[in-house]
């Protein structure tokens, strides 16, 4: 492949909110190192640190390396973190006010790779924030080359034991009542900072009997994807709480951003219970702090149970589009304590607006801790609705389908809004759906909720008969 070739391939791998491709295709270490250059050039980062991190796929060490010569190449000072979470990196730029990359492609499959970067503070590199200058600069340099300049140093720097006690710092489950808990890290980066934070790893021991599932790092994923979003992907960690008579267990992505929550019985807590339950909490410890009407950040696909809660418990609810660039700077804007999606991303003023699946955990052992009954009562407390989950339709003409969606409900008692798709409410409050198109695939994706289950079987299905005419 000639360096035109790989810099067209290249640029397609850079995303609205981070870098993804298939290794050895539109994600090589020439176009990383690249990158790196990129990276400091269009950030201003010379005479800088830049910290350098990756997960456990086998190709996230070597483009760690790459990245970082490219960085000094062009005048920045590397430190390299070694295996992080992006957790992690976002802790390692909130605390050490440094500019940073993490290569990881999440949930993705063995054979892609990616980066997700920061700015100090843990502010988000974005197609807003100059992601795709850096893309093209970056094109710029596989064909002409990296210009010359007075290198810079490169560092080490291990942060888990910081992350660590910086998470106990922010949740005290030192009292908690003794839990067995299970945690299926995927053989994702879960399997690293579990046992540093929940564990004995690097701290002290607290009040949880921890059974490991696929703790290995291995990029690999041989157990199944690194993806609870999927749930197939959840039957191991169901099947084990289960087995082991656990008081809950915890399944992580693999870069360990998200977190999902399974009850004592099995069955899942929705990522919108898990949001209703840490606003609670956040909103609690905010009023006591003495503010007088905490927010809340809820993408609206969340369930309406979030902002009802919200206002019952004296904060303000705000409403956002999908997308941690959205949520972070919606936080950033109103000062929000605490922001949830539906997709288990969890969003926290202190710490630094950014997402982490560990700290939302730690909220959620702690409300079960600190009580007696089981996670599924619990859970009840925050699920009054029942909702379908995402379901995706693949259309080629999404805006013809949502059309007669729209010419079906024209003149009826609803409420419609266009924030993100389009969204669609019963002004009787019995239910209400959202239709989004993919900017990638041809799919348009439903989300719907109601106030029983036949309720939500005829809107879903009045939707999806039309959207696949």
């Amino acid at each position: 492949m000639t360096s035109l070739d790989l810099s067209v391939s290249f640029q397609e791998s850079f995303k609205a909110y981070d870098v993804r491709g298939i290794v050895g295709e539109t994600i090589t270490a020439a176009t990383v190192e690249a990158t790196g250059a990129a990276f400091v050039d269009v950030l201003g980062l010379a005479g800088q640190t830049v910290l350098v991190g990756g997960d456990m796929r086998p190709s996230s060490p070597e483009f760690a390396q790459a990245f970082a010569r490219g960085a000094a190449a062009r005048g920045a000072n590397p430190k390299m973190l070694g295996l992080i979470s992006t957790d992690e990196l976002y802790f390692a730029c909130g605390t050490l006010s440094a500019a940073g990359v993490v290569f990881t492609a999440s949930h993705n499959p063995a054979e892609y790779n990616g980066m997700k970067m920061a700015l100090p503070g843990a502010v988000p590199v974005s197609s807003d924030t100059g992601l795709f200058e850096i893309r093209d600069i970056a094109a710029r340099y596989l064909t002409e080359g990296i210009p010359a300049s007075d290198p810079g140093t490169l560092s080490d720097q291990d942060v888990l034991a910081d992350y660590a006690g910086y998470l106990r710092s922010l949740v005290d489950l030192s009292g908690s009542r003794p839990l067995k808990v299970v945690v299926d890290a995927g053989n994702g980066m879960a399997g690293l900072t579990t046992p540093a934070v929940l564990g004995d790893g690097v701290l002290p021991a607290l009040p949880l009997e921890i059974v490991e599932l696929y703790f290995e790092l291995d990029g690999t994923f041989p157990n199944h994807p690194a993806n609870p979003l999927e749930p197939e992907n959840l039957r191991d960690l169901q099947a084990a709480v289960v087995a082991h008579g656990a008081d809950i267990g915890l399944a992580f992505d693999g870069d360990a951003d998200r977190c999902f929550v399974i009850d004592e019985t099995g069955n899942p807590v929705s990522p919108s219970a898990v949001t209703a339950l840490v606003a609670r909490r956040e909103i609690a410890r905010a009023k006591a702090a003495g503010e007088d009407s905490p927010v809340i950040i809820h993408n609206l696909i969340t369930s309406r149970a979030v902002p009802e809660l919200v206002a019952t418990d004296g904060g303000r609810a705000v409403r956002t589009r999908v997308g941690h660039s959205f949520i972070k700077a919606v936080m950033a804007a109103e000062g929000a304590v605490f922001g949830g999606e539906h997709s288990a991303h969890y969003y926290f003023r202190d710490f630094f607006n950014a997402d982490t699946g560990m700290l939302a955990a730690m909220h959620v052992l702690a409300a079960l801790g600190e009580q007696e009954t089981p996670l599924s009562a619990l859970a009840h407390e925050y699920e009054p609705y029942v909702s379908s989950g995402e379901i995706n339709s693949k259309i080629e003409d999404k805006d013809a389908a949502v059309a007669r969606v729209r010419a079906r409900f024209a003149g009826e008692d609803v409420d419609i809004d266009e924030l993100d798709g389009v969204t669609f409410t019963a002004r009787d409050g019995s239910w209400w759906f959202n239709l989004r198109p993919s900017n990638t695939e041809p799919f348009l994706r439903l989300n719907a909720e109601a106030i029983d289950t036949a309720t939500l079987d005829k809107v879903r299905d009045t939707v999806l008969n039309l959207v696949r005419e």
